[in-house]
Order: C-alpha cells, then structure tokens, then sequence
C-alpha cells in the first residue's frame, strides 16, 4: 500500500470509530435507555420534549466553537491533534453512562451533550482533512469511503450490542439494562482504538511555529476576515445556506427516530432491527453513491437523496406496522450515506486551500445549527398538538427549502472563485 493510499484509509477508519457513537448511542440505546430507563414514569411527549432539547444544547455548543476552533487550528497546523482530544472527550463521557442511575436523566443528559460535543468537534477536523488526504478528482469517492466504512463498523458494534441485549445471560449479564450500559463502554473503547490508524498515518503539512497565543489571536482575526470574505463566494455561501437546511431534516431523523417509533407504540426491539438494517445498506450505498456523483453529478446526487427523505417523512405519518418501519430504514440507508458524502465533497470543491478547517468550521457549524433547530422544532410541535406523528411533518419544511437551494448553486462557479482566493 502506498504512503498516500494508507493515509486514505487511515483518515477513512476514524469513520469506522466514531460512527459507533453515533449509531450505538445516538441513534440507537441513547433515546430508549433514556425514555424507558433515565426517565422512567414521565409522559412520553415530555420525554420527547427534554430529548429534542438536549440535542439542541449540545449542538448549540458546537455552533458556538466551530468557525472560532477551525480558524485557530488552520493557524496552528494541528488540525489532527485537536481531533483528537475532541475524539478523547467524547469516548469518555460516553463511557461515564454506565454510572448513571435509574431516574437520573439530568446527570445522563449533561454526560450526552459532552459527549455529543466531543463527536461532532472532532468531526470539524476530520472533515477539514479531506481534502488534505484526497486529490481533488477522488474527493466523492474517499468521502463516500469514509461514511461506507463508517456504516459497516457502527453497525458490526452494535449488532454485537444488540445481541448482548438480547442475551444477557451467554456473556454473564443480569438484564437488558446491564447490557446497554456495558454498550455504552464498548463504544468508548471502539472509539479510541480506531482512531490510531489516524493518529500515525495521516500527515498534515508543515506550517510555520507560532505559539498558542498568536495562534489564538490570528484565527479570531482571520474568523473575522472570513466572515466577510465568505459573501463573496456567492456558490459557497449559497451552498451553506442550502445545507444548513436540508441536513436539519438528516440529522433530526437520525436523533429522532427511534424516539418517534417507541412514541407511536412500536416495540424497542423492533426500532433496534431497523436502525441495523439502515447501518448495513448504508455501507454499500455510501460506495454507490461516490460513484453516482461522479457519473450524474454531485448537486444532482443530493436533491436525488432529498426527494427520497421528502417521500419517507411523508410515509411515516402514517405508519403503524413495525414492517414499514423496516421498510423506511431499509429505503433512509440507500440514502443517508448518499447525502452525507456528497455534500462534504461538493463543499470541498469550493474552499480555498490552506483554510479548510475554518472553512469546515463554517460548515460545521451550520449543520449543527440546523440540529439545534430541527429536534427543537419537533418537540415543540409534539407538545403543542400532542401528537408525534404532526410533530415529525415538521420536517419536511428543511427539505424542500433546502433543496430548493441547492438546486440553484453553481458548482463551477464556486470552484474558480475559490482558487482565485
């Protein structure tokens, strides 16, 4: 394997490590651990309501630090290194759920949203260092290798979780519950072992020494210049706008869901059958969808995805069966990865080289943006109508806005306004 090859893959496996966290906790045993077991005897739209604002706060957090922590790790050139104490933070308040007791969903909460912040800041990083590991002509297909390996690592950990819970007793486990809190464990350690292909194999380039204070002060300073400089790539800014809101509608369904399906009375059980076959399509539709940006084209990849979501948010108003449930993990894994990795890619395009983590900073941040607003707005609606089922129809406005957007950035356009700054 050649040196540029392993540092592909090597970038490509933090994927593989951090998506546990985000299947195994944030998808999957965190919303039902939290409604059945944190919050036992609250009222299931209350639980909903504390659950949509706990995923704001977090994803507020992140908001707040993203574009100041991109700026200063551009100036630094220590874009791997502040991943990884993002991605420590986050291993070890997921590990610390194991302690929390029954009833307390307010010490489980405080350890989530620190968890969340550490995955979605290291995420900040990763995500600038795309374009430091891959030539420009293979951006979607080692973006789509990253997700791809993501799904299939995150679902392998928790099918093994899942099995665990199901059968306490083969690995010496009292009940279920035990069972998910040793989960929560197994995600921490899954997290930081494979994050070491990353640590050793991924290099950035060498940028000239500055002490911290400098550094701090040159990002807040060139944060500030970039903030005006970014409304002049017209297609970037148009894109983050876009994706600020389409990815509202990705990341509210990715928290949302199992939450959605225990409030409309479906079994556990059932969710968790349906969050791994989401995990398991996806990984080689991620692949697929690589190769369909770059035969159709990138922007018509996403609004090809988009139409997709519109169609499930409108069918899962009026499921009932756990069948349909499957049925739209199954049609959401085709296209889940599909979005995720393109628009990453396509984002990459239109950034100036040299700024890609304060660039990502921006992007990050919007996306969280979109995740304070989305799970907010559903719970909300929830409590207002006293019905999940109109609350999750709220949805469906990110989407079609979004995609309007979108629609209407000219990538080309973007591309040479970039190189020119």
């Amino acid at each position: 394997m050649s040196a540029d090859n392993k540092a592909v893959w090597s970038w490509a496996f933090y994927d593989w490590a951090n998506s546990a966290f985000a299947t195994v906790v944030m998808a999957g045993f965190f919303p039902i651990f939290f409604k059945q077991f944190w919050s036992s005897g609250m009222p299931v739209t209350e639980s909903t309501y504390h659950l949509g604002i706990i995923n704001s706060v977090a994803s507020l957090i992140v908001v707040l630090l993203s574009p100041i922590l991109g700026a200063i790790a551009d100036q630094l050139g220590r874009r791997k290194g502040f991943l990884l104490v993002f991605a420590c933070m986050g291993a070890v308040m997921t590990g610390g759920l194991y302690w929390v007791e029954q009833g307390n969903w307010q010490l489980a909460a405080l350890l989530y949203i620190a968890a969340v912040v550490g995955f979605s800041g290291a995420n900040l990083f990763y995500d600038a260092l795309l374009a430091v590991v891959s030539p420009k002509e293979s951006l979607d297909r080692v973006s789509a290798l990253g997700f791809a390996l993501g799904y299939l690592g995150g679902g392998l950990l928790f099918a093994f979780n899942v099995w665990m819970s199901l059968q306490p007793e083969l690995f010496g486990l009292k009940d279920a519950g035990e069972a998910v809190r040793i989960a929560f464990l197994c995600t921490a350690v899954w997290w930081l072992v494979f994050s070491l292909p990353l640590l050793l194999f991924v290099h950035e380039p060498e940028v000239a020494k500055i002490k911290a204070s400098q550094a701090i002060g040159r990002g807040l300073n060139q944060l500030l210049t970039t903030l005006k400089q970014i409304r002049m790539l017209r297609q970037t800014f148009l894109f983050l706008v876009a994706y600020w809101l389409y990815i509202d509608g990705v990341d509210t369904i990715i928290r949302m869901a199992v939450d959605y399906g225990l409030s409309i009375g479906l079994a556990s059980t059932d969710l968790i059958t349906a969050l791994l076959l989401t995990q398991f399509v996806g990984f080689p539709a991620a692949i697929a969808f690589g190769r369909i940006g770059e035969r159709i084209g990138v922007k018509q990849g996403i609004l090809l995805a988009l139409a997709v979501y519109i169609g499930v948010t409108s069918f899962s108003v009026f499921m009932h069966a756990p069948w349909q449930f499957y049925l739209l993990a199954v049609v959401i894994g085709l296209v889940q990865g599909g979005v995720q990795s393109l628009s990453r890619s396509l984002y990459a395009r239109m950034v100036p080289v040299g700024r890609q983590a304060e660039f990502f900073g921006f992007y990050n941040m919007l996306g969280k943006f979109a995740a304070v607003l989305g799970p907010v707005l559903v719970g909300w609606v929830t409590w207002l109508s006293g019905s999940n089922r109109i609350g999750i129809l709220a949805i469906l406005l990110f989407f079609i806005l979004g995609g309007f957007l979108l629609w209407r950035v000219d990538i080309a356009e973007g591309e040479k306004a970039a190189k020119a700054q």
